[in-house]
């Protein structure tokens, strides 16, 4: 998230493949998932992604409500990353729609051991609407965008002009903890996470692995104990930032009292745009290497921190099933 500091923020088909079919049923589902791919980068013109807003939620400390909003200009706690490395390759820039509205968010790469697809990491409201209980479409993750922020154009030349293409989703995974509220709340804070599987994309291999194009980054499961020194990092694309510098902050984990303690927090004043944005614990700033173990997930009135879920079993749990060859749609866990 990021956050707004002014609010709270088959017979058939074995008798083929025993006739020796496989090539024909395997090249029509390749060229399925080529054109679905084409499909969705080709919605992405100019217009649409000139009114996509952060996706972010503020919650207001008197009433308990989560508001979603855009958050307004305001002074912020965060630099931009200038370290290179893994972590700026592999942290991007998400776009999708839900309804008729369209949105930003922040995502990672995430290790694997599948190779014919990649795992990408976000918050859960990122991809699925609470409001509707519909999942987002027309999902789409640029990774390194702050390398080649490239200018939107309407004839197709966004994603070839950015450093390594775009990717898009072929499935959503999200928990039901989070999928079965119908509004961001105190129980969806603590499933804001969510995996994206992708599928072959990027500008110069119509066949290439994000993962294998950009690298990816290792995801723990385990609590981390209090005032370890963490590294949050996103796209903020409400003023005063752009969305086209990767912004980063790093302070010492906390947890929020507000919540029950049951979601971590750290200083921090990122705006909208960086939700979905990784959090590492441990992390080398050298190298941009790190251990995944939460992300941006919301934020409160006149408090100067971020706010994300643990990461644990349920987390792994989701994540299996996204690397899962079996998941090929939209997938609630739970």
């Amino acid at each position: 998230m990021s956050f707004k500091p002014s609010r709270l923020i088959a017979i058939l088909a074995g008798v083929l493949l025993m006739l020796g079919f496989t090539p024909a049923v395997t090249a029509s589902a390749d060229e399925d998932a080529r054109a679905e791919h084409q499909r969705i980068i080709n919605f992405w013109t100019k217009d649409k992604v000139a009114k996509a807003k952060p996706r972010d939620f503020v919650r207001d400390p008197a009433t308990g409500e989560f508001t979603l909003t855009a958050p307004e200009a305001t002074q912020v706690l965060g630099a931009s990353w200038e370290g290179g490395g893994k972590v700026q390759r592999t942290t991007g820039k998400v776009l999708f729609a839900m309804g008729k509205s369209y949105y930003v968010c922040s995502a990672s790469v995430v290790t694997d051991t599948n190779s014919a697809r990649s795992i990408v990491l976000t918050a859960g409201h990122c991809v699925f609407d609470n409001k509707t209980g519909r999942f987002a479409t027309n999902w789409m993750f640029v990774p390194d965008y702050d390398s080649s922020a490239a200018t939107l154009t309407t004839n197709g030349s966004f994603c070839p002009r950015t450093t390594y293409g775009c990717w898009t989703a072929t499935s959503l995974v999200v928990h039901k903890g989070f999928a079965s509220q119908r509004k961001f709340n105190t129980q969806a804070t603590r499933y804001d996470f969510a995996f994206a599987v992708v599928g072959a994309g990027g500008k110069t291999n119509p066949l290439a692995q994000l993962d294998t194009t950009v690298d990816s980054q290792a995801i723990g499961y385990q609590t981390v104990g209090n005032a370890t020194d963490t590294y949050l990092f996103g796209y903020p694309a409400a003023a005063p930032y752009t969305g086209k510098d990767l912004i980063y902050s790093e302070g010492l984990l906390g947890t929020d009292p507000l919540n029950n303690n049951l979601t971590y927090r750290v200083t921090s004043t990122m705006t909208g745009g960086s939700s979905g944005g990784p959090w590492f614990s441990p992390f080398d700033a050298n190298t941009g290497v790190g251990t995944m173990m939460s992300l941006n997930s919301y934020g409160y009135t006149g408090i100067s921190a971020m706010h994300g879920p643990f990461f644990n079993d349920t987390t792994q749990a989701l994540f299996t099933t996204a690397a899962s060859n079996s998941t090929t749609k939209n997938t609630v866990v739970g």
